[in-house]
């Protein structure tokens, strides 16, 4: 498993392609899953995510996808779950201080931002702490849901 993540990190420029190609077919896929229901299409959607992800990038299913921003390095794969950057404890010959045979999902993600067209900007996007009440769902159904969901108002009293 980890030797293939680390293929996708070599290859970041071209699954970032082919992982928006297949975000913009889900989109164009929204009506049909409104009409089934996102509850309905969760399982088998997140079962699907899983074994994809999983082999490509090690994916933990946080169901909050940011492999783009993050070079296709999952940072979950982080030991202590960083979502924002490297800790102090890097290696210098870049391996992670929790799992010396590992090298540092962060400098990982870094190389595989600079193969990514605007990747060393969006690395740069700070991002949200994981909401933990979203692990194991589909990001891509979460995807879906915000670019084609009207978002929602308070109503007034």
């Amino acid at each position: 498993m980890y030797s293939v993540r680390r293929w996708s990190v070599r290859h970041a420029g071209g699954l970032n392609r082919v992982y928006n190609a297949l975000e913009n077919v889900l989109v164009a896929l929204a009506p049909m899953f409104r009409a089934i229901g996102y509850e309905r299409l969760e399982r088998p959607m997140a079962f699907l995510e899983r074994h994809v992800k999983g082999l490509l990038f090690d994916c933990k299913m946080c169901g909050q996808c940011v492999l783009s921003s993050t070079g296709m390095s999952c940072s979950m794969n982080c030991p202590k779950n960083l979502r924002n950057g490297p800790c102090g404890g890097v290696r210098a010959n870049g391996n992670c201080e929790v799992k010396p045979e590992m090298r540092c999902v962060w400098v990982e993600a870094w190389t595989g931002a600079g193969r990514i067209k605007g990747g060393l900007d969006k690395i740069r996007v700070v991002q949200l702490p994981v909401d933990r009440r979203l692990e194991g769902r589909s990001s891509w159904l979460k995807v879906v849901r915000e670019r084609t969901d009207p978002p929602k108002t308070e109503m007034k009293k």
